[in-house]
């Protein structure tokens, strides 16, 4: 992943220093991110959450309304199966600090006062291993996948079909977890932004892109259903 797509992030920044807040968030700015919320306590950090949906969470371990692990959690349940990937920015270097951050499951820990190169790497390294680089053809058993472009190459017929905007964003959530279940809500909230009362249309996306992907929809080979959780799709190496 390019350093200009991690930038694409959204970031949400937590900290009860105005002043450091906007220290940093001008920092992040400078350097490229260019979605960067803020807030001072939890209450503003949720709904900022709901409000961004952020990538990346920037943590204060103390804050005035309670504490950032605490926090962590909270942001956390909101995707429980996309986990939102955090940071926590302190000014303590304790051990039990750094062991209630692993237990809250932090994906990094940087102690105050810190260089602004020292976050922005701690950041891009945690960015590349929780978003990996998008993949851009994908092999299925009957089909090609050119996902930056939006197509898809049938082999038995040879010809090409277009994917519609809900249909990539379905079929790119899927190839970034290849041979692996994804679950319904996951990919509803993919293509919608939402997980609730759209179970319904998934369906019918699905049933379009196995119209667009199988050489037999209706036995999939390579977009199958697992019962009860979600989908997953079978990706080839190469062909």
């Amino acid at each position: 992943m390019s350093d200009q797509s991690l930038k694409k992030r959204r970031i949400l920044l937590v900290d009860d220093e105005p002043e450091l807040r906007r220290m940093v968030a001008a920092m992040l700015e400078a350097e490229g991110f260019s979605h960067v919320a803020q807030a001072a306590n939890v209450q503003e950090a949720l709904a900022a959450y709901r409000q961004t949906k952020p990538e990346l969470a920037l943590l204060d371990v103390m804050l005035p309304d309670g504490d950032g692990f605490t926090l962590c959690q909270y942001l956390r349940a909101f995707e429980p199966d996309t986990p939102l990937p955090v940071i926590f920015l302190t000014a303590k270097d304790e051990t039990d600090d750094r062991l209630a951050g692993l237990r809250c499951g932090a994906d990094d820990y940087v102690t105050k006062p810190f260089s602004p190169q020292e976050l922005i790497l701690r950041m891009q390294a945690v960015l590349r291993r929780c978003y990996p680089a998008e993949p851009e053809t994908v092999y299925l058993e009957n089909a090609t996948l050119d996902l930056a472009n939006a197509d898809v190459l049938r082999r038995d017929t040879g010809e090409h079909l277009t994917l519609t905007v809900k249909e990539r964003a379905i079929l790119d959530t899927l190839a970034r977890n290849a041979n692996r279940i994804v679950t319904t809500d996951a990919l509803c909230e993919a293509a919608w932004g939402d997980s609730f009362g759209y179970a319904q249309s998934l369906m019918t996306h699905v049933r379009r892109i196995r119209e667009k992907i199988e050489k037999d929809p209706s036995q999939p080979q390579s977009l199958v259903t697992a019962k009860g959780l979600g989908y997953r799709l079978n990706v080839l190496k190469d062909r």
